[in-house]
């Protein structure tokens, strides 16, 4: 709301989160600028994701991966996510999006998304995501560990 900007919320309410659904964001359903989707499958991920500006991550946990950056990134979509867990390690900089420390930090970078190259955050998850550069890299730690063994 204070980037000025639609926001679209996709997210499965579990039980456990009930409490803080009804306490934090239903109020702020009232307001213009915010839809609450709910809980999106996997079919509907890359249209939702694609048609976004940016995938905001909000996150307060040290959050070990974060799937949905990847999801974003695939999409060509640029992520603004909080500087927690692995988001630094994910995310490349002013490239598929922005790290950020603040409220204030994510509002600008909010502001800065437009500016990315979405066809430039396709091809950096192509090459750091991607199924077949996984598979390579699985490839070269079984390489390695075969190539220690018969070294013993």
């Amino acid at each position: 709301m204070r980037a000025g900007v639609p926001i679209r919320l996709a997210a499965k309410l579990d039980v456990v989160d009930k409490d803080y659904f009804d306490n934090h964001v239903r109020p702020l359903r009232q307001h213009p600028l915010v839809e609450f989707i709910g809980e999106i499958g996997d079919d509907e991920k890359g249209e939702f994701l694609g048609n976004a500006m940016a995938l905001l991550l909000p996150i307060d946990w040290a959050e070990p991966f974060g799937m949905v950056m990847i999801e974003a990134m695939a999409c060509g979509t640029p992520v603004v996510a909080w500087r927690r867990g692995a988001v630094p390690e994910v995310l490349d900089e002013a490239v598929t999006g922005f790290v950020v420390e603040t409220l204030d930090d994510a509002v600008t970078a909010v502001g800065r998304c437009p500016d990315l190259d979405r066809a430039r955050v396709r091809q950096r998850f192509e090459a750091r995501f991607s199924a077949a550069r996984m598979a390579d890299q699985y490839l070269r730690v079984y390489r390695d560990l075969t190539d220690r063994s018969a070294a013993l």
